[in-house]
């Protein structure tokens, strides 16, 4: 993780002062699902997942770079603005809208390599949010687009969340048994369904954030 200007502060906190560490900034890099569509604003993701943190104690500020309708593509054309200096960690969670375009998944490989590369230079952590796509692209597209998450998790040594989903799904993977917790467009969760996400992903933002503690100690 980047070495910021707070040694002396660090030196001083172990010295017992009393001084307490600087929040761990985390920047949420996503599209409609992390930007909270269709949802007042205090019910989208990152507000729920900012209060969710608070409620553990944890010491730390969730940016939301969330943009609607984004794909891979976009999310590597901003990264670099998305990664400014402050930024300690970034939670990645895209490419729902490359699957639902039918988009070759090597373009969304290579477009996500792109933005965890760019962290990686940047020496800012990331916990890499998994989409799974349907059978309706076929079983090569599924079988291709599944595997770009734990393939590039395992490359550039990210913690992972298998499925975006997964909280509302549950251990059956079924989202249709759980449309009481979507929007009636049946593809954003309502402010219950967020509420199960955050629950599924909050453990490994804890994780996230302790790591970026780890190396700035």
């Amino acid at each position: 993780m980047r070495k910021k200007s707070f040694a002396i502060l660090a030196t001083l906190i172990v010295a017992g002062t009393g001084l307490s560490a600087e929040p761990v900034t985390i920047a949420a890099l996503g599209d409609s699902l992390t930007q909270g569509y269709g949802l007042v604003e205090d019910q989208g993701f990152v507000p729920q997942l900012q209060r969710w943190l608070d409620g553990q104690g944890a010491d730390a500020v969730l940016i939301n770079a969330g943009v609607s309708g984004d794909t891979s593509a976009g999310g590597a054309a901003r990264v670099g603005w998305t990664l400014t200096p402050e930024v300690d960690g970034m939670i990645v969670a895209l490419g729902a809208n490359d699957m639902l375009r039918g988009i070759d998944p090597a373009v969304t490989r290579a477009n996500l390599k792109k933005i965890l590369t760019a962290a990686d230079e940047a020496d800012v952590e990331v916990l890499l949010v998994g989409v799974q796509a349907p059978g309706n692209w076929g079983a090569e597209y599924k079988q291709a687009f599944d595997a770009i998450y734990p393939d590039l998790s395992a490359a550039h040594g990210t913690d992972l969340v298998p499925g975006f989903f997964d909280g509302i799904a549950g251990d059956a993977g079924d989202l249709a048994a759980a449309q009481a917790y979507f929007q009636p467009d049946g593809l954003h969760p309502n402010a219950d369904g967020v509420a199960l996400i955050v629950d599924e992903i909050g453990p490994q933002v804890l994780d996230l954030i302790a790591s970026v503690r780890d190396e700035t100690d």
